[in-house]
């Protein structure tokens, strides 16, 4: 049984504009012509919206963009919206739609329909593509609900801590390459939490042969430097979410440059993807995973 929404999930009409990519001026028109939903009123008069609304107006959203229209949207019960929904995602990429559902099994903490989403994709796209296609782009919208303040924490580990057993489960179910010549160090210093883009590579190095150590999130710099010598290690990474300063990460790069001199940095993320200006000729910037499994 799913759990009520609680009552902090509002969500202005911007935020619902930015998840479901219809103008708010749009949204306002299909209120007022089509009652679809009604928006609440906070004091200053501006509309406000509770999670059930987000998740009828995703639902609303997957269909028009798949070109629908609105007035024949409307005419529909919410049990035909999803019929036809289902019907779209079977016909081509379901991947909007499989995204939108695991927003709203996160907004409800309903465990077995993320679950059952998540095994499904996996099925029908392989566990590579279900995270590139599907995970990741519904991380990304989470990530922004919770930035801006929409997505409780609770809500935020829930999904995390689902998504993060499935990605430890496929590294164990790699084998170690003992002899490889390429040893990565993966990390995320400190201040970083967000610990999935990190795992997911760490699968992917595993099972591309590399010899892999990771430290997780939130690692002091110090750590590095008293593993470095002992064990040596030919190649780090990192990935950088977290809003921080340029000059911060201007800073963090110089600083990782210096202390180790002989070792390929790799680094990626948003964060990562704003410096501008000649990096230290040991650090390299990866845009894609494609760019991290062909680096030697």
């Amino acid at each position: 049984m799913a759990f009520t929404i609680p009552p902090l999930n509002t969500f202005t009409i911007r935020d619902i504009e930015n998840f479901t990519g219809i103008k708010a001026h749009t949204i306002r028109i299909w209120e007022q012509r089509f009652q679809l939903f009604s928006a609440r009123r906070k004091d200053t008069n501006h509309r406000i919206y509770d999670g059930e609304d987000l998740k009828a107006l995703l639902r609303i959203a997957y269909l028009y963009h798949h070109g629908i229209k609105i007035s024949r949207i409307a005419a529909l019960s919410e049990e035909e919206q999803n019929k036809l929904s289902l019907q779209l995602a079977a016909e081509g990429s379901a991947a909007g739609l499989q995204v939108n559902e695991l927003i709203a099994a996160t907004l409800d903490y309903d465990y077995f329909r993320f679950e059952r989403i998540f095994y499904s994709q996996v099925l029908h796209l392989g566990f590579e593509h279900c995270i590139t296609k599907i995970i990741y782009p519904f991380l990304e919208k989470i990530g922004v609900l919770w930035l801006t303040g929409n997505v409780i924490p609770a809500q935020e580990h829930f999904c995390a801590n689902i998504i993060r057993t499935k990605i430890m489960t496929a590294i164990d179910g790699q084998q170690m390459n003992q002899q490889a010549t390429a040893h990565y160090l993966l990390f995320l210093p400190e201040g970083e939490f967000h610990e999935i883009p990190l795992l997911y590579v760490q699968y992917l190095l595993k099972k591309n042969g590399k010899l892999v150590t990771s430290f997780g999130a939130n690692v002091p710099f110090d750590d590095l430097k008293t593993f470095t010598p002992v064990r040596p290690v030919t190649h780090m990474y990192t990935h950088l979410l977290t809003n921080v300063t340029k000059q911060a990460v201007t800073q963090f790069v110089a600083a990782l440059a210096q202390q180790f001199p002989g070792i390929k940095i790799l680094m990626s993320g948003p964060q990562v993807w704003q410096l501008t200006g000649p990096l230290p000729e040991n650090v390299f910037v990866l845009k894609s995973l494609d760019e991290l499994l062909a680096f030697n």
